[in-house]
């Protein structure tokens, strides 16, 4: 078990150095703003978020299903803890954590990754566009001062210019060398800029301190009682589903770009483990990051190499480069997070919208708005994945069909066709003609299948109304899995089942293989 889920290397995957190393700068140094501000949004102090950035990305990158993909702290997690923090202080935000990462290692264990199978295509490209957005719109307060007036003027045109010139740097720079990270370039660019020609603008240093030591190991000071697991297991289950979901979602979208394959069930357990010891270890808790994770892999980083060093990086900054990372300007950053926003949208999913079905385009611009106006990753999934069952379910439901005929002993045959399901039973009742048939009906579900409780109900209701009459139904070609259910439900319905005829097959000489 311990070799299963914690094989820290893939030793036949080929590490490119430089690539991971100048990749994980990059990110260490996207990862301040955002971990300040999630603190802040959370009503943490800032250190909570940086050291939870620095535990979860190193914990994840060593033990993760995905390597090249980054954790940290959240904008989803900060806001589920926003009214706990509020409440019940900073001590219960660590006990939350720890319980809600319990939650996630036991889900992995138990192998629930899988369930992200049951997540339609559409409701990733409505979550992948409203996280754009979110990325996007997030960056609109940067051009605000910290009393929340717009900028003007000079400090304006400044700020814009110094943005728009990030952003071209990381858009032109590919085009001309791929030895170095196009992102890295810029962002140390604008830094010279700056300091060179002593600009006033925005620095991270404005947001907060990021000074701080090692990440003290704390117990955290909660009663441990019922009362209290009563407070903090509804934060901690909601943090740890939407945790999961996020991770388990930026993991599919990684492996699309990557054309590779990552194992859901270990990030889950590694998103777990994680969360734990950033509940000991004074942080706030987290998950996986799709935009730090698209910085990453489009630096070209596919190895564990680059999420570690930027976690140690981001470590390093707090403990020892505070003073100079603190004088980094928030427009090279801006101007980094509008370029991944840019690039995390799926711009496929509109040109081929007149190409996909109603339901789909219903469900995708669904997502999209819950995701983009309500920041809840969580729901705008949930709902999109609700709406794409209905869809699908009444579909089945209107699909099911019955061919009819008599054979020479005066039998009516009724093949069906099509599931027989909760949604299918009212129009499976329909086909059958109880007082005008034979005395001898069978009903045949070589096409069909018997799915729940709804389709054995439907069964007996219809075998009653011929048993009333003194018909007999027998059903033949049932699979398997459908004979045991209606064995299960012997008390419920009884009918007879015919044997399936076999068929043989007599030739006087087999070929001769070619």
């Amino acid at each position: 078990m311990i070799k299963k889920y914690f094989n820290l290397f893939d030793l036949s995957q080929e590490v490119d150095y430089k690539t991971e190393i100048l990749s994980g700068l990059t990110v260490a140094l996207a990862l301040i703003p955002e971990a300040v501000a999630f603190a802040l949004i959370a009503g943490l102090p800032p250190l909570t978020g940086l050291y939870a950035a620095f535990v979860m990305g190193f914990v994840t990158s060593i033990l993760g299903g995905r390597p090249g993909m980054i954790s940290g702290a959240t904008g989803a997690v900060a806001v589920i803890l926003v009214a706990l923090a509020q409440s019940h202080g900073i001590e219960y935000i660590f006990a939350t954590v720890i319980l809600a990462g319990i939650l996630q290692a036991c889900a992995g264990f138990l192998k629930m990754g899988k369930l992200m199978r049951l997540v339609p295509h559409p409701v990733i490209f409505g979550f992948v566009n409203g996280l754009a957005i979110i990325i996007f719109m997030s960056q609109f307060e940067q051009f605000q001062t910290s009393d929340g007036a717009w900028l003007s003027g000079e400090s304006l045109y400044l700020f814009s210019g110094l943005v728009a010139l990030t952003m071209l740097i990381i858009w032109g720079l590919p085009k001309l060398t791929k030895l170095v990270p196009s992102s890295l370039v810029a962002i140390l660019t604008i830094f010279a800029i700056v300091i060179g020609f002593g600009i006033d603008t925005k620095t991270v240093g404005d947001m907060a301190s990021i000074s701080g030591g090692f990440p003290p190991f704390h117990i955290p000071t909660v009663p441990f009682t019922l009362a209290t697991l009563t407070v903090i297991f509804p934060y901690a289950a909601i943090m740890a589903a939407v945790g999961l979901i996020e991770s388990l979602l930026t993991l599919n979208i990684i492996d699309e770009i990557t054309e590779t394959r990552g194992r859901g069930n270990k990030e889950a357990v590694a998103q777990g483990i994680a969360n734990i010891c950033s509940g000991f270890l004074s942080g706030m808790g987290g998950c996986a990051m799709i935009g730090q994770s698209l910085i990453n892999i489009s630096a070209g980083a596919r190895a564990r190499l680059s999420g570690i060093f930027a976690s140690v990086m981001l470590l390093v900054f707090i403990m020892f480069g505070a003073n100079l990372i603190e004088q980094l300007p928030m427009a090279a950053l801006t101007g980094l997070m509008i370029m991944v926003a840019i690039g995390t949208f799926e711009w496929a999913s509109l040109r081929t919208i007149n190409k996909m079905p109603n339901s789909d385009i219903f469900v995708m611009a669904m997502v999209t708005l819950v995701t983009a106006v309500l920041h809840n990753l969580a729901l705008a999934v949930i709902i999109g994945v609700i709406i794409s069952a209905l869809v699908f379910a009444w579909g089945n439901a209107t699909r099911i069909r019955a061919r009819k005929h008599v054979d020479e002993n005066g039998v009516k045959h009724y093949e069906i066709y099509g599931p027989l399901f909760f949604g299918s039973t009212t129009l499976f009742s329909q086909k059958f003609d109880v007082l005008k048939d034979p005395n001898e009906i069978i009903i045949s579900f070589r096409e069909s299948r018997i799915v729940d409780m709804s389709a054995i109900d439907a069964l007996h209701k219809i075998t009653e109304r011929y048993s009333k009459v003194g018909k007999k139904v027998h059903l033949t070609f049932l699979s398997k899995d459908c004979r045991r259910l209606l064995a299960d439900a012997d008390a419920i319905i009884d009918v007879n089942l015919l044997e399936d005829p076999t068929y043989k097959l007599v030739v006087d000489k087999m070929p001769k293989l070619n």
